[in-house]
């Protein structure tokens, strides 16, 4: 004796496939920036940030590139044109786009 596959078990399933994808899905949306306004600013008395020679304005810093710049860095959670965003070295916390620490390696 075959058991009837209701509509109501049919409409469950697609259901729970689709809540199952959007789960999935939002496992690709970068969720660190989308929560980069929310982060506190690192600070340069940071131990962390002592220990990397961090600083806010990179015309500060011990840089030997000008070009250098946590904005372009690979550590940086964020896009170059941002003001400030998260990064992996100083995790739960933002760092400045316009910093540097002596960590930087360029994003490619």
């Amino acid at each position: 004796m075959a058991k009837e596959f209701s509509p109501s078990r049919r409409s469950l399933l697609k259901q729970s496939a689709l809540g199952i994808a959007v789960v999935a899905g939002a496992g690709f949306i970068p969720l660190a920036r989308l929560r980069a306004a929310d982060l506190p600013l690192v600070s340069e008395d940071d131990p962390t940030a002592k220990a990397l020679q961090y600083k806010h304005d990179a015309a500060e810093s011990a840089r030997k590139d000008e070009s250098q710049l946590c904005n372009n860095c690979r550590y940086y959670v964020g896009e170059e044109g941002d003001e400030s965003a998260g990064c992996q070295l100083f995790p739960g916390k933002a760092v400045k786009g316009q910093g540097w620490c002596k960590s930087w390696v360029l994003k490619g």
